[in-house]
């Protein structure tokens, strides 16, 4: 049986990964191994200082003190005892485009799924004040889990999906757009007048693109964005190597 890792960055309280998990259940069996408590833009961190608890909360839903990744390395390690055939990450309340993915705990998941060499998938739908309709969103990851796993990625690759509010046009393949961010720290005092600070939303300028996940979902359509870990700039590499040192340069 096809075996499928549920996790996310806001909680397993969180109505996007229960809806998320009952889109995934026709295609196989649903784990979920997701954060006690809230763990959003905490990125790719892995805890490494202090020990984990793994708490069984339901049938196949355990909970655990520590960031996505955490989660999906205690999942393969003790819980599933392996690697899942699928890792889904999400529903995020709030779309991970363009350069957010490297602040996103929900990419996190789906990045630990593919280093460990997992399809995966990370989903995000637009942020609301009124009540989520994640309904849209699991369908489309759904969609795409059945695709990827008939047909996979080559290795090391993932999904990032955001999706609209309400119904989507359709479905476009993405690639991630780039901003010019303006980042925005609040300076406040304590009642002994210490000063603290909280670094808030900053002034984002998206560059038109309209190949891009932000000109996609704007437009009404749910973008899908191929994304690697390899961060290597491969475009830069030549105009390196030709540098004085050069490829093989003593080291003095």
């Amino acid at each position: 049986m096809i075996r499928i890792l549920v996790t996310n960055d806001d909680g397993y309280r969180s109505d996007g990964l229960k809806v998320l998990a009952d889109a995934l259940r026709h295609l196989g069996e649903v784990t979920i191994v997701a954060p006690i408590e809230e763990a959003s833009a905490i990125g790719h961190a892995l805890t490494l200082r202090h020990p984990l608890r793994l708490e069984a909360i339901a049938d196949r839903v355990y909970a655990v003190d520590g960031t996505p990744t955490d989660c999906v390395n205690m999942a393969v390690t003790q819980v599933l005892k392996g690697l899942p055939d699928l890792v889904v990450s999400g529903i995020n309340k709030g779309w991970n485009l363009g350069d957010d993915v490297t602040y996103s705990g929900t990419v996190a998941g789906a990045l630990e799924g593919a280093l460990l060499g997992a399809p995966a998938i990370a989903v995000s739908l637009k942020a609301t004040r009124e009540a989520y309709d994640f309904g849209p969103s699991a369908r489309a990851a759904a969609t795409l889990a059945e695709a990827i796993l008939r047909r996979p990625l080559p290795a090391r690759t993932f999904l990032n999906i955001n999706v609209p509010k309400g119904g989507p046009k359709g479905i476009r393949v993405t690639v991630q757009a780039k901003r010019n961010h303006v980042t925005s720290v609040a300076e406040r005092h304590d009642p002994k007048g210490r000063p603290y600070y909280w670094i808030e939303e900053g002034l984002n300028e998206w560059e038109p693109d309209e190949r891009s996940d932000y000109h996609a979902v704007k437009a009404g359509y749910v973008s899908v964005t191929p994304l690697q870990p390899d961060l290597t700039s491969y475009e830069a590499l030549a105009a390196l190597e030709e540098l004085s040192f050069g490829r093989e340069a003593e080291v003095r």
